[in-house]
């Protein structure tokens, strides 16, 4: 099958994310490029919307997208985690009428090791959703 790409925004206010949102055959993603940060294992990406007032808040349950896809990237190594929204519901990621989500949080690829009990804890259950496009 064909995939017809459609409706892309690239979102300027995540422009150091390369953030966007398209269409693929319909279904709606929104992308982020995760960033590693100096002092932790792992990388961080921003998930945050502008609601109608200008202020940040977290992706919503009822928010028009299915999947949320994030690009981890290093020197040697690239890949990405599609999540689908319900994981990141059942997660806390994304934001429920009882609980708040998040506006960014931390994405462990496959080549990190991390070291805390819950950093292995994320990970273990990100790597489901994570693609090594290394070579």
């Amino acid at each position: 099958m064909k995939e017809i790409v459609s409706d892309y925004q690239q979102e300027i206010e995540s422009k150091e994310y390369k953030a966007c949102s398209y269409k693929i055959n319909g279904i709606k993603i929104i992308e982020r490029t995760a960033k590693r940060t100096p002092k932790k294992i792992g990388q961080f990406v921003t998930c945050w919307k502008r609601n109608k007032n200008g202020i940040t808040e977290p992706h919503k349950q009822t928010d028009d997208f299915e999947f949320f896809i994030i690009k981890a990237i290093t020197k040697n190594n690239r890949g990405f985690f599609k999540f689908p929204k319900e994981v990141l519901i059942n997660k806390g990621i994304v934001s429920t009428e009882k609980k708040d989500g998040k506006r960014g949080f931390r994405v462990y690829p496959a080549w990190d090791k991390p070291t805390s009990k819950q950093a292995q804890k994320t990970q273990a259950w990100q790597l489901t959703y994570f693609t090594d496009e290394s070579n």
